[in-house]
């Protein structure tokens, strides 16, 4: 049977026609992979490390569902050959899921063209599935995502390494195998050209390049995915790099914030051991708090909570007549996320810097108000001021010690910016630190 009579069963078959299905799969292909990768369930369960069974099936529904109404349409639709992908999706399926759920995928691919009659299609399709699942396991993952479809470019590659030293390169050999199986699928569409779907040309050299536009699609498909893998793979590396910074601030914060305490606490142990011995009480919830696990982010009402006994602390070192804490708290704001530790080293400051060099201490106010999207924390003080300063910036390194430096560089951690950092302080007159934060949370960490 020669191939004009091969490719009549489809009426209208011409080498022209095949010509243009092939360019237009070329998009089709393209627009899926591109479709798919838009959507973020199809990319949570695509790129995870490990899947359940259910989450396989899901994904497997993201290509099945509408892969299989395109082979539906090429069955009923006259010369929309371009629709039907199934053979480059089984392999897919195959290189990336491996066999079992390609010989699945590939079964219900055919489910259309068994309806039509053509019933080699399961069989092929479930071995197809079979051979590109072993395909998937015998190379390695780096080498299937970095697969390309510049043919020419991986042929000079390969001619260029085996000329020095001779070995086999596994893309290589993907490119091969999947160009064979194209042709192992259209030898017996020519003997059985009502049992299967394949594109048959009349002419040797069109014939050869239906062959290899197989691996070009395959490859067409892993690089738009391996594209977003990388870019998926650069996110969760800032992400850890921005954790491991900000746990790297954090942990500045806590020794830090121990040395001073406990110099008070010496402070007091002679002369007042009781007063010593329920800052000692206080301080151990405080290192309780710090040491057990915490969240990046905590309510403001349980930030307040975690300073009161900081506050409590420093109340009994100065005396209540000598420092006095005010707090001016909108309820709306208890229940907006602020970074943990966040007030501690704000109030240290402002009674270390502020309040400690005066004779007679003063007052520490905390405030807060939201005003639309925005929240607004203030920390303010009456003591001898730092100098004049203007509104700062997150990357400016003013500040009066370690703590503010050190809030300064956490908020532009978490928010970039999306925050606003600001200290202005008059000598006699005080200090005032302003900080303006989303009452939303960034979606950077």
């Amino acid at each position: 049977m020669g191939p004009g009579s091969v490719a009549g069963y489809i009426e209208g078959v011409t080498d022209k026609l095949i010509l243009i299905t092939l360019l237009v799969k070329l998009g089709v292909v393209a627009s899926v992979a591109s479709v798919l990768a838009r959507a973020s369930s199809f990319r949570r369960l695509f790129f995870a490390e490990q899947r359940r069974p259910r989450q396989t099936v899901a994904l497997l529904a993201f290509f099945l569902v509408p892969l299989t109404l395109g082979v539906w349409v090429r069955t009923t639709v006259p010369n929309f050959l371009a629709a039907d992908i199934s053979f480059e999706t089984v392999i897919l399926l195959g290189l990336l899921l491996g066999p079992s759920w390609a010989m699945l995928g590939g079964v219900v691919l055919s489910a259309p063209a068994v309806y039509h009659h053509e019933f080699l299609a399961l069989p092929f399709n479930a071995a197809l599935g079979f051979a590109a699942g072993m395909l998937g396991r015998l190379v390695e993952k780096e080498a299937i995502w970095s697969f390309t479809p510049f043919i020419d470019l991986s042929l000079y590659r390969w001619v260029r390494r085996n000329l020095t030293k001779p070995r086999v390169d596994r893309q290589i050999l993907m490119l091969f195998l999947i160009a064979a199986m194209e042709l192992i699928r259209d030898l017996i569409a020519r003997d059985y050209p009502h049992g299967l779907f394949a594109t048959v040309a009349s002419q040797w050299w069109l014939q050869a390049l239906v062959w290899l536009s197989a691996p070009i699609m395959v490859g067409i498909a892993l690089k738009v995915w391996n594209a977003l893998r990388m870019e998926l793979k650069l996110e969760e590396q800032k992400r850890l790099l921005l954790e491991a910074r900000l746990d790297a601030l954090q942990r500045q914060i806590n020794p830090h914030f121990l040395f001073n305490t406990l110099n008070s606490i010496a402070s007091l142990v002679r002369m007042k051991p009781e007063l010593a011995r329920e800052m000692t009480v206080k301080l151990a919830n405080i290192l309780r708090a710090l040491l057990k696990d915490h969240d990046t982010y905590v309510p403001l009402r349980d930030e307040l909570r975690f300073t009161d006994d900081y506050i409590d602390i420093e109340v009994v070192r100065f005396g209540v007549d000598k420092l006095r804490i005010e707090k001016e708290i909108d309820p709306e704001t208890l229940d907006v996320m602020v970074p943990s530790i966040l007030l501690q080293p704000l109030i240290e400051n402002s009674i270390k810097h502020g309040l400690e060099p005066r004779i007679h201490g003063g007052t520490v106010t905390l405030r807060s108000r939201l005003e639309g999207d925005r929240v607004h924390i203030e920390v303010a003080d009456d003591g001898v001021g730092m100098g004049n300063r203007p509104t700062t910036s997150l990357r400016s390194s003013n500040g009066a010690g370690i703590g503010m430096k050190n809030v300064q560089e956490r908020l532009e951690v978490l928010y970039g910016t999306q925050a606003s950092f600001s200290v202005v302080s008059n000598p006699g007159r005080g200090t005032l630190v302003s900080i303006e934060i989303p009452a939303n949370l960034p979606e950077t960490l």
